[in-house]
């Protein structure tokens, strides 16, 4: 067990992607999160999986979805950057559809409220030993609904129903829209539209997951995987003996985990001073991770 203030503690760190071709069309990276999941409903570790689709109503924006076979994963497919409550189907998940083994995507403040809901569960009985997987992705930041419009048609210049994928990397918010054209924003444009909430987390990298993963620190087209919890380590050896995924050591991919490092505590390092500051004020006074 690898023990890292800024990555959280984690048995391997390595870099991947689904050997799925029709996963790796639709997905945001390596498609690690949907293969994983997928492989976890198949195999009949989990009965359904809470993530985000797209509100078929608005573009773009992002809702909670039980996926309960590896059809729907797909279509749920991608990363939409606005929060979606996924926290909020647990209890559907476990009542209304009669889920008994619950799977769960989301980002690092969303693992947190997680793992705090197993273990004081008010409002959740019955619930908490029913999650049999997280899996949690990389967040520096995030953005209410409006804002992405914003960015998207007032700073892109682009209508919101012609984009098809959005991205952030190498210092830019990506945007691409249908006919192959593809808009690049500074992030300096983007930050003040981030959620405030985002500038008190201190989990860059999803540490209370049972696998987190994301694009950092990899080439394009791949993820990186931290496997965390004794679950999250059973799962990815079985998915991996079933062919699910190819890895290649962290150590031998370009940029590395030295950026994951640099931007996780680029993040914690920030956040804290944002802490201090609310502090000052007898704001959220003594919230810190316990964790970091």
């Amino acid at each position: 067990m690898v023990q890292d203030n800024f990555l959280g503690n984690y048995t391997s760190c390595v870099a991947a992607r689904s050997t799925n071709r029709g996963i790796l069309a639709g997905s945001q990276d390596g498609g690690i999160a949907t293969g994983l999941l997928a492989f976890a409903l198949e195999q009949g570790i989990i009965d359904g999986a809470i993530v985000s689709m797209v509100d078929p109503s608005e573009p773009w924006k992002p809702m909670p979805f039980v996926a309960t076979s590896p059809e729907e994963l797909y279509f749920a497919r991608g990363t939409r950057y606005s929060l979606s409550p996924n926290l909020a189907l647990i209890k559907e998940a476990t009542r209304s559809y009669g889920l008994d083994k619950v799977g769960i995507v989301g980002t690092p403040c969303q693992m947190q409220g997680l793992r705090k809901g197993q273990l004081y569960p008010i409002g959740l009985r019955d619930v908490p030993d029913k999650i049999a997987l997280a899996v949690g992705i990389f967040c520096m930041e995030n953005f209410p609904y409006q804002s992405i419009i914003q960015l998207v048609e007032d700073h892109g210049n682009t209508k919101l129903e012609n984009v098809v994928k959005m991205d952030i990397g190498k210092g830019k918010f990506w945007i691409y829209t249908e006919r192959g054209a593809v808009v690049q924003l500074p992030l300096k444009i983007t930050h003040k539209y981030e959620q405030p909430g985002c500038h008190v987390c201190l989990d860059y990298v999803s540490n209370l997951a049972d696998v987190s993963t994301g694009s950092v620190g990899t080439p394009d087209g791949w993820s990186t995987v931290f496997v965390r919890s004794k679950k999250g380590n059973d799962v990815w050896a079985k998915a991996m003996a079933a062919g699910c995924f190819e890895t290649k050591p962290i150590e031998e991919v370009k940029p590395g985990l030295d950026l994951v490092t640099k931007l996780a505590t680029e993040k914690i390092t920030k956040n804290r001073k944002s802490l201090e500051e609310r502090a000052k004020f007898g704001i959220g006074k003594g919230l810190r991770n316990p964790y970091i």
